[in-house]
């Protein structure tokens, strides 16, 4: 495998541990060996600031970015500097070599600060000193807090240092930085068999941890795969009833229907009055005024003294006597609307 900046050769690593929120554009993954070593480096140094340099390499898998970093050197002085350290140029050139020494196929791809008694975010200082040793388009550091035991994690951003959300931590061996920190226990007090054993106690806590976690997971699925599956045959249940209902139902609106149309069917017949002959009940309404003993007729077309008299006597022997009542010098000479009185 090869190491330095270029197209993606690394494999991903699948044992990872995910340390906040991993959702910005470049994902920054810390080998377990380095991140144990910089909490070392914090837990001996409460009483002034140290620092060290992070070795890593840079690769991208088409538009995606990632930082490993799988090595550190501590800076034998870092000086405070008000808010801030101030890195020497010899300094810096010790960790240019030892990075030769130890990681021969990697590069100094960020740095990492522990400074007690400063508030854990980027300050102006800071800023500049990590412009001073690198480019604005690169560099990772890292902010420690060795009383509250925090940290945070910038990247370059939109030509800025900005916060990173999240890393993650990757588990694999890494035998450069084990020589390392073999090399360099007397000066920082921290044995190899110390970080291996807190990173073993770690590592099996950690896997507890998971083994819990998965096991708790298992529980609410399984629960979730129980309530889904009652649910499932509850709405089968449902529509087998309703598939089987549906025909009954159609029969009923049907025989609903054919009642409603036969009611009403009855109800018009009922309201439906009998037509009377209009002739028929001339008739009557002249034998009604004939009862009474005299009445009047209203002339319609075509009606003749002759057939007046038949509707109103039965006959036409009236014709004269209509013809005197009325003053009607010729009895063929009427007219539409006329009113003749009925002896």
């Amino acid at each position: 495998m090869q190491r330095g900046e270029g197209v993606m050769e690394r494999k991903i690593p699948k044992n990872v541990r995910q340390i906040g929120n991993v959702c910005d554009p470049l994902k920054i993954y810390v080998e377990d060996y380095v991140d144990t070593y910089l909490n070392q480096l914090c837990e001996r140094e409460a009483d002034g600031p140290v620092g060290a340099v992070l070795i890593g390499e840079k690769v991208t898998e088409g538009e995606q970015e990632y930082q490993y970093i799988y090595g550190a050197i501590r800076m034998d002085e870092i000086l405070r500097d008000n808010d801030g350290v101030e890195v020497s140029a010899d300094t810096w050139k010790q960790c240019c070599e030892l990075c030769k020494a130890f990681f021969s196929e990697g590069e100094i791809i960020g740095w990492c600060a522990v400074i007690p008694g400063i508030p854990l975010a980027m300050n102006p200082t800071l800023k500049k000193m990590h412009q001073k040793l690198f480019s604005r388009e690169t560099g990772i550091f890292i902010l420690k807090d060795p009383v509250c035991k925090e940290e945070m994690y910038f990247a370059p951003k939109f030509n800025d240092l900005m916060l990173m959300n999240g890393h993650y931590i990757y588990y694999e061996k890494n035998p450069e930085m084990q020589n390392y920190m073999i090399s360099s226990r007397k000066k920082i007090g921290v044995t190899p068999s110390e970080v291996v054993a807190d990173r073993a106690a770690k590592s099996f806590r950690d896997l507890v941890q998971t083994k819990m976690v998965m096991q708790e997971r298992y529980k609410i699925r399984k629960l979730v795969y129980g309530a889904g599956m009652i649910l499932l045959i509850l709405a089968l249940i449902a529509g087998i009833s309703v598939f089987n209902n549906y025909d009954r139902m159609k029969a009923v609106q049907m025989a609903m229907e054919a009642m409603s149309d036969t009611v009403h069917a009855e109800d018009v017949k009922k309201e439906k009055p009998k037509e009377k002959s209009p002739k028929k009940e001339e008739e009557k309404e002249v034998k009604r005024k004939k009862e009474k003993g005299e009445g009047t007729y209203t002339v319609e077309p075509g009606d003749t003294l002759a057939g007046i008299s038949k509707k109103a006597y039965g006959d036409f022997s009236h014709v004269e006597a209509i013809s005197k009542k009325n003053e009607l010098e010729n009895g063929n000479l009427i007219y539409v609307g006329q009113k003749l009185v009925l002896p």
